[in-house]
């Protein structure tokens, strides 16, 4: 009886591992099995935080079934099985629970663990592989019917239009209402997708880059928020930004995922400019010619690249904002309460053109980094 539950068991792991072990583990929880990183070990005991809820301590006896499998590996047949040494704090762990354990206990019947390092490769080797193969920007339309999606990509002289070719193959993926993790976004179909949405993309592209056959797609729906800091508090990690378009005050949550940065006022007046489309003399110019060398001179002809010179502005941290300041930012959706995703400050010669600066900000909180990803 024992080992047809142990096979029942690991016949089931085989099926969802490879996803539970990507990193969108928060669905896989359910009260037969923890999912998470173990944070400490002692005696013959582990303590996971969980993606759901918090740390839980679990028992491991000598009977449980300890396994390891490399990030992405799909088939529990070719798992390496380990020891209860074997198993490190960091690593990222699959934990069923024994059915039959002893009332008021938590004991494991089976270990499915993926090494902290092995993980931390794999995920790194995923983002450099969305930055050379991706493409990210606004969605300007959807045909469902032929699954195609045209993107608007960068700003100003980088401007460019992306056909992103979608098939029955193509792994879709929507951001969570109110998240901005991609390890929580769940499978959507093309439907999902609307116009003005963000969305990034990998697979084959052309060699202009303007069209992608893609292997993956993650969109979401994101909130544009141009106004004044009216308060901040940093112990919450919030502050109220009064929203220049619909003058309310909405409350911002800053996460550490969050991209904060502050333009120097001669890049603000520089961009300002380009957006504005009146670049050429006096500070703006000598700026662009500036930014243009760091930047390699991408953009060709001191023009520089807005984005990039975006990625080269400080970066800040919320002490860094000042109450009464302007604040450029792209968040979740919501009315009164959001979570910024991007944050720019130094803005205020940006705020002269609103929908160019936004557009700008956008494209940049989809081009700047990938996704988070460990498959």
């Amino acid at each position: 009886m024992k080992s047809k539950c142990l096979n029942r068991i690991s016949i089931t792991s085989a099926l969802i591992i490879g996803f539970l072990l990507s990193g969108s583990f928060a669905s896989a929880q359910s009260p037969s099995r923890l999912v998470g990183t173990i944070t400490a070990i002692n005696g013959s005991t582990i303590t996971v935080k969980t993606d759901a809820d918090g740390e839980r301590q679990v028992a491991v006896p000598t009977t449980a079934t300890l396994k390891r499998i490399a990030p992405g590996q799909k088939d529990l047949s070719t798992a390496e099985t380990i020891q209860f040494s074997d198993l490190a704090i960091g690593d990222r762990a699959l934990v069923k629970l024994d059915p039959d354990a002893p009332a008021g206990t938590t004991q494991a019947l089976q270990i499915v663990a993926v090494k902290q390092a092995d993980l931390a490769l794999k995920q790194q080797k995923d983002r450099e592989d969305w930055q050379r193969r991706g493409v990210g920007g606004l969605v300007k339309s959807v045909d469902a019917a032929s699954g195609v999606v045209v993107l608007s990509s960068g700003a100003g002289a980088t401007a460019k239009t992306i056909t992103v070719h979608i098939t029955k193959t193509t792994m879709l993926k929507r951001y969570a209402p109110a998240s901005v993790r991609f390890d929580a976004a769940l499978p959507a179909p093309i439907d999902a997708i609307h116009a003005g949405d963000q969305l990034r993309a990998r697979g084959t592209k052309s060699a202009d880059g303007t069209e992608i056959a893609a292997e993956e797609v993650i969109s979401g729906s994101f909130r544009n928020i141009a106004g004044t800091i009216a308060s901040l508090d940093a112990t919450a990690s919030t502050l109220a930004v009064k929203d220049l378009a619909t003058k309310k005050l909405v409350t911002i949550h800053v996460t550490a995922e969050a991209q904060m940065r502050r333009l120097p006022d001669r890049m603000a007046a520089m961009l300002a400019a380009r957006l504005k489309g009146t670049a050429g003399g006096g500070a703006g110019s000598q700026s662009g010619g500036q930014w243009s060398g760091q930047n390699g001179g991408q953009s060709g002809g001191g023009a520089g690249d807005p984005q990039q010179m975006l990625n080269r502005a400080p970066a800040i941290q919320l002490s860094d904002l000042q109450k009464g300041e302007a604040v450029m930012l792209v968040s979740t959706q919501g009315e009164s309460e959001v979570t910024a995703i991007t944050l720019l400050a130094g803005v205020e010669p940006l705020l002269e053109a609103p929908a160019a600066s936004q557009s700008l900000l956008s494209n940049w909180s989809m081009n700047t980094s990938a996704p988070d990803v460990a498959q």
